[in-house]
C-alpha cells in the first residue's frame, strides 16, 4: 500500500511538473505572426460573422482570447503611426512616427515615414525601395527578440505598403518587403540586405497580381444578399483589367501568398528560438477609403478576406501545429462613416474644405499683421506655423497661435483648436487631451492641433478617412490564437500600446525601449 501512495504522489508530481513546464521558458512558440489589418473596425469581427466561414474570423473567436475594448490611446490614428505604436509599445510622441509623412519646413520637403535616401531599392529599380525605419527612434519588439537570442531569431515583415512592412519588423530584422505596383513585384531595400533573396524572385516570377485580377471583381453571394451593406454607388460586376492589385480584395490574398513563401524561404518557426513574421493586409484601406464602411465592397472584402484566413490558418497548422505558433490580429486604425451616409441618416458629419480655411487665415492673418503664410503646412490634424518669420518681425508667438486658434475655430467642423506646447492646460476631457499630448512629437509635429467635430472630415462628402481620437477611428480589433491562448474575452479597456509587453512577457524578453504600453494580465497570470 505505501508503494502505491509513494507512486501516485510521485505520478501526480510528474503531471504537476508536466503542467508547469508548459509555462517555462523552454516551452515557445515556433513563431509569433502578427497580422495588422489595415483600417479595420473592430464592429466588422461582428457585422458579418452570419456570413464568415468556420475556419477564418469565427475560429478566431470561438479557439482564441478577445479583447473586446482595445483603443488606440493617442491621436492622430493614422497607418504610420498605428503600425509603429503596435510593434513597439510606444507612441508618437516616443517612437517619433507622427504620420505617413510630416512637413520639413527648412528643407521644404514632406518626409516620408519610411524614407531613406541613402539605401537602395532590391527587386526593383523604383525609388520605392529607397525605404527603411531609419526615422524610427526606439525599438521594436522584433528588435528586441534579435537581441535576446544573439540574433538567431528571425524577423520579416510582408506588406503591400511600405510602412506596413518596415515599421513592424524593425530596425534588424532579416527582411522587410512590400510591393512595388509600377514593376507588380515585392521588394526591399539594402538596409536589410546585399541581394535580392532568390526564393522572392521566384514569387514576383510568378506573376500572381496579373493572375488575380484577370477576371472581374463579381460578389461573392448574390447582390441583393448583402443586406448589412448600403447598395449606394456599388456596381457589379467591376472590371480589373489594368486595375492594380492593391486596390481590390484580392490584394490581400497575394500578401498571405507571399507571406507564406516568407515562411517557406526563411525557415521561418524551424530553428531552435522563435520567429517573428509581421504581415500588414493595405487593400482593405484602400477600399475603404474610395468606398467607406458601409458598402457592399467592404462587406464583400471582409468576407473573402474571411476566406483567404481559413486557408491562411490551415496552412500554418499544417506548418508548425495546432498551438505551436502564436497568432494575433489588431488594426493600425478603423474609420468613419461617410458624410454623406450620415447626414442621409440625420446623424451627425459633414466634411470640409481644409485648404480653404487655411487661406482664410493666412489673408486675414496678412491683413492684420502684414505676415504673408501665417500656416506653411497642415498635416496629421496640426498646423506648422511660420516661428521664422514671427520670430524675424519680433511679434509674439503666443499672440499669433491665439489669432489662429481663434480664426480656425469659427469652421463649422471644428471642436478645438489648441497650440501644442499648451496641451497640457487644454480644457478637453482628460482621456481626449492625453492622447493628444501621446500624438505630439515636438521635433516633427506641428504648433497648433486642430480637433474636429463627431462625423466630419476634410474633403468631400463621399468616401471615409480617419486620424480622429473617435471610438470609430480608435476603437480596434484585438484578438489572440494559438500557442499559450485559452479562448475567452475582456471588455476591459486595453491599448494598442499593449500588445508589445505582453509578447515581450509571454516570450520572457525585454519590451522595446520606448515602451508605455502594460502587460495584458489575462494573457500571461495564469
Amino acid at each position: 500500500m505505501k508503494h502505491f501512495i509513494l507512486s501516485f504522489a510521485i505520478l501526480l508530481a510528474f503531471l504537476s511538473f508536466e503542467k508547469t513546464n508548459a509555462t517555462t521558458p523552454e516551452n515557445k512558440p515556433k513563431i509569433v505572426i502578427g497580422m495588422m489589418v489595415d483600417q479595420m473596425r473592430w464592429d466588422y469581427l461582428y457585422k458579418y460573422r452570419d456570413r464568415y466561414v468556420e475556419g477564418g474570423f469565427k475560429r478566431l473567436i470561438d479557439e482564441g482570447f478577445s479583447c473586446e475594448n482595445t483603443l488606440i490611446d493617442y491621436a492622430p490614428t493614422i497607418t504610420g503611426c498605428g503600425h509603429a505604436s503596435v510593434y513597439t509599445g510606444s507612441v508618437p510622441a516616443i517612437h517619433g512616427i507622427v504620420g505617413n509623412s510630416w512637413p520639413i519646413l527648412e528643407k521644404r520637403i514632406e518626409m516620408n515615414c519610411v524614407g531613406d535616401d541613402s539605401v537602395s531599392p532590391l527587386g526593383s529599380t523604383s525609388s520605392r525601395g529607397k525605404a527603411s525605419p531609419r526615422n524610427l527612434l526606439t525599438t521594436t519588439i522584433g528588435d528586441e527578440l534579435k537581441m535576446a537570442t544573439n540574433f538567431r531569431s528571425k524577423v520579416v515583415g510582408v506588406s503591400i505598403k511600405d510602412r506596413g512592412a518596415i515599421l513592424p519588423a524593425g530596425h534588424a530584422a532579416d527582411g522587410a518587403f512590400w510591393f512595388d505596383s509600377g514593376s507588380d513585384n515585392f521588394i526591399s531595400s539594402t538596409w536589410y540586405m546585399d541581394k535580392f533573396p532568390s526564393w522572392a524572385t521566384s514569387f514576383n516570377e510568378r506573376k500572381l497580381p496579373k493572375a488575380l485580377t484577370k477576371n472581374d471583381w463579381h460578389t461573392l453571394y448574390p447582390i441583393d444578399s448583402y443586406k448589412q451593406s448600403v447598395a449606394g454607388k456599388s456596381i457589379f460586376p467591376q472590371k480589373l483589367k489594368d486595375v492594380n492589385v492593391s486596390g481590390t480584395p484580392f490584394g490581400n490574398t497575394l500578401v498571405l501568398e507571399f507571406a507564406k513563401a516568407a515562411i517557406e524561404g526563411y525557415g521561418l518557426g524551424a530553428g531552435t528560438e522563435t520567429d517573428l513574421l509581421a504581415i500588414s493586409l493595405s487593400s482593405t484601406d484602400a477600399i475603404g477609403h474610395r468606398h467607406g464602411p458601409n458598402s457592399i465592397e467592404i462587406e464583400d472584402t471582409y468576407l473573402r478576406l474571411d476566406k483567404d484566413l481559413s486557408d491562411f490558418f490551415a496552412y500554418l497548422d499544417r506548418r508548425y501545429g495546432k498551438g505551436e505558433y502564436l497568432f494575433f490580429i489588431t488594426a493600425d486604425h478603423g474609420v468613419s462613416h461617410t458624410p454623406e451616409y450620415l447626414m442621409d441618416n440625420k446623424l451627425p458629419g459633414g466634411a470640409m474644405d481644409y485648404e480653404a480655411l487655411i487661406g482664410s487665415v493666412n489673408e486675414t492673418v496678412k491683413s492684420e499683421f502684414g505676415m504673408d503664410s501665417i500656416v506653411l503646412a497642415a498635416a496629421n490634424g496640426q498646423l506648422y506655423l511660420n516661428l521664422e518669420e514671427i520670430k524675424k518681425r519680433g511679434l509674439s508667438q503666443v499672440l499669433l497661435e491665439d489669432k489662429v486658434v481663434e480664426l480656425i475655430e469659427k469652421a463649422p467642423a471644428v471642436a478645438n483648436a489648441i497650440p501644442t506646447r499648451r496641451l497640457g492646460v487644454a480644457v478637453l476631457p482628460e482621456a481626449i487631451k492625453s492622447r493628444l499630448i501621446k500624438g505630439q512629437n515636438f521635433e516633427r509635429g506641428g504648433d497648433i492641433v486642430v480637433v474636429l467635430k463627431s462625423g466630419w472630415k476634410h474633403g468631400s462628402l463621399t468616401g471615409a478617412s480617419h486620424s480622429h481620437w473617435n471610438p470609430y477611428d480608435a476603437h480596434i480589433p484585438l484578438v489572440w490564437m494559438g500557442w499559450g491562448i485559452e479562448q475567452g474575452k475582456t471588455n476591459r479597456t486595453v491599448n494598442m500600446t499593449d500588445i508589445a509587453p505582453t509578447i515581450a512577457a509571454m516570450l520572457r524578453i525585454q519590451m522595446p525601449s520606448g515602451n508605455v504600453g502594460s502587460v495584458i494580465s489575462e494573457l500571461v497570470d495564469r
